[in-house]
């Protein structure tokens, strides 16, 4: 019967040891080799819960895009877009929208272009009265909305590869400072024709695991 006890336990407290084993190893995002166009590098970055200009897209299967936001050039925009990170707005979107050689594009809760968030913002470009000069070169950050000036709100995108065409037209706010390798692979996926005519539906989900706040460390 002692015996039997001894077992019983041995067996308990190793399933509680595989079991804490298992849950302290959550998968974690993998970062491949940074790009020599990374201005920084991920060690320069470490998560806070306080609100700052950098943000962090860790994307499932891909690794992490550090983007660093530019207040001085659309305030609102970053303050909304600042807004939806901290209320995790973000967190489980997909880039829905991929174009290799022009964008990524990502932030819509309806997963197919048509969706936002609850509020809509004043386009900060310089067609809609709002001198912004930042232009669209690759791994800058810019908002996506309709032919309505004043439509954006959550969607956003990504430059792969550079676009001033849409210079005055879109609300540039922000540029990728790490993860062009990400941005390259994300852009690498095969894409086939959504409702639309264009060739930019993905074939498989690029998920948006998270978006959160980084401090530089200076």
């Amino acid at each position: 019967m002692m015996k039997r006890c001894i077992l019983i336990l041995l067996t308990l407290c190793i399933s509680i040891t595989s079991l804490g084993i298992m849950t302290g190893c959550a998968k974690k995002e993998t970062n491949p080799e940074q790009s020599k166009e990374d201005l920084y590098q991920y060690s320069d970055f470490s998560d806070t819960k306080e609100q700052t200009n950098y943000v962090k897209l860790t994307v499932e299967g891909f690794g992490d895009m550090i983007l660093e936001l530019y207040p001085e050039t659309a305030p609102e925009t970053v303050k909304n877009f600042q807004k939806l990170v901290s209320e995790g707005f973000y967190d489980g979107l997909t880039f829905h929208r991929i174009i290799k050689g022009f964008m990524i594009q990502g932030g819509d809760p309806k997963g197919n272009g048509t969706g936002g968030s609850s509020a809509t913002i004043k386009g900060e470009f310089t067609e809609n009265g709002y001198a912004n000069n930042l232009s669209h070169t690759r791994g800058v950050l810019s908002m996506a909305r309709s032919s309505a000036p004043n439509s954006a709100s959550s969607q956003f995108f990504i430059v792969h590869a550079a676009a001033t065409y849409l210079d005055g037209k879109y609300a540039a706010f922000g540029k990728l400072v790490a993860g062009y390798t990400v941005l390259d692979n994300i852009a690498d996926v095969k894409t086939t024709y959504g409702s639309s005519s264009e060739q930019s539906t993905p074939t498989q989900t690029v998920r948006i695991k998270s978006a959160s706040f980084v401090k530089h460390n200076k």
